[in-house]
């Protein structure tokens, strides 16, 4: 026992597994955040307002949503090296320069599924609180307690890209072990290494990790609609 376990902790410190954790999670929470409040914001600015060239917004904005993260991720180090245009604030190779990656590949995701689910649903919720008398912050609050699944859904997906990327991070953060290595940059420098059985047991701990979020927030909701229910 007391061999397995010294095993397994030589693992984690080899590859600095509790810090790949670690960075991981400041990485995928902090993004997340920032760009489900700017995703949800134009998302739903989006849908409301009609004005010259909304339609070309949008095809770009779709466009973003599957853009090769690692383009993303060339386009933010040209950004940030030295001589880039903001090289002064020295965030290339830190954690701070990988969630901006991570917010310009997560925004477009976001907002363009609380676009799609709002376009669907948006006039009817209107509709019914015009009918009711609602003011119009009244409906922006309805129409946000309406869609709340959806939005739920879209900030799941925006986290599940952030948790699972390598491209981007691995160039605006250099894979630094102890400062910017990932989860996923770990694999990734395994798998070059031909050290397979690590690469798997860290990929199984990620994939864990992963569900245990997903289970949580699952089940948050379900209580949340049993509360609503009663």
């Amino acid at each position: 026992m007391k061999e397995m376990l010294t095993v397994i902790e030589g693992f984690f410190s080899n590859i600095g597994a509790v810090d790949a954790v670690r960075v991981t999670f400041i990485m995928a929470i902090s993004s997340t955040s920032i760009s489900a409040v700017l995703g949800i914001t134009l998302g739903l600015l989006l849908e409301r307002h009609d004005f010259l060239g909304k339609r070309v917004i949008i095809r770009i904005n779709r466009t973003l949503m599957g853009v090769p993260p690692v383009v993303i991720g060339l386009l933010v180090y040209l950004l940030l090296m030295r001589r880039g245009p903001l090289g002064s604030l020295s965030l290339l190779f830190t954690v701070k320069g990988m969630v901006l990656a991570q917010i310009l590949i997560i925004t477009p995701i976001i907002s363009g599924m609380v676009y799609a689910h709002a376009a669907r649903s948006a006039p009817a919720i209107r509709q019914f609180a015009r009918t009711m008398g609602a003011s119009k912050w009244q409906t922006d609050l309805l129409m946000i307690t309406e869609m709340k699944h959806e939005i739920y859904f879209a900030i799941v997906a925006g986290f599940g890209r952030s948790i699972s990327e390598v491209g981007a991070v691995m160039l605006v953060g250099g894979n630094i072990k102890g400062s910017t290595r990932t989860m996923t940059t770990a694999i990734s420098l395994l798998k070059s290494q031909g050290i397979f059985t690590e690469g798997v047991t860290l990929g199984l701990l990620l994939l864990l990790m992963a569900f245990i979020l997903q289970w949580m927030a699952d089940y948050f909701q379900k209580e949340e609609s049993s509360d609503e229910n009663y």
